[in-house]
């Protein structure tokens, strides 16, 4: 399935940055890219964290949210981690797209003007109507909590 998502550049955006794209035709999520306003790096220190700009704003159909999740060899190879994973951007935002990156790795990590640091992912939103009731439904689970299924 496609989903049209707008999109706009912030102004003063460098616009020979690509917009988010697929790598592969399987990809779920599309890459997203460091746009930096001086156009040329930031240093993330062991444990900080910063503000990521992208230089984007994104018109999302009502219905659908984005995610922004971290990207896999970033996190592997580096230890950088989106601490708020997955992120949500609501239809009704239209602000900058700013990605909060960390860096959990134990060295400085370099991030450049145009390089990948995250990845979008565009969902359905599904909403519920809460009802309060007396009980909830018994499971064998019941309310036994976190590792209560076990080590593996």
């Amino acid at each position: 399935m496609t989903v049209g998502l707008r999109v706009m550049r912030e102004p003063g955006a460098d616009p020979s940055i690509a917009l988010p794209a697929y790598a592969s035709a399987g990809a779920a999520g599309a890459d997203l890219r460091a746009n930096l306003p001086d156009r040329t790096e930031m240093v993330l220190e062991p444990g900080a964290r910063a503000l990521v700009p992208t230089g984007l704003r994104l018109a999302i159909p009502e219905g659908y949210e984005v995610q922004i999740r971290p990207r896999s060899g970033l996190a592997l190879h580096h230890g950088i981690t989106l601490p708020n994973a997955p992120g949500t951007i609501d239809s009704d935002y239209r602000g900058p797209l700013g990605v909060i990156v960390m860096n959990a790795g134990d060295t400085a990590f370099r991030i450049a003007h145009g390089d990948r640091i995250a990845q979008m992912v565009v969902a359905p939103v599904t909403r519920a109507r809460f009802h309060v009731v007396a009980d909830l439904d018994p499971t064998v689970r019941g309310a036994d909590g976190f590792g209560s299924t076990g080590v593996n």
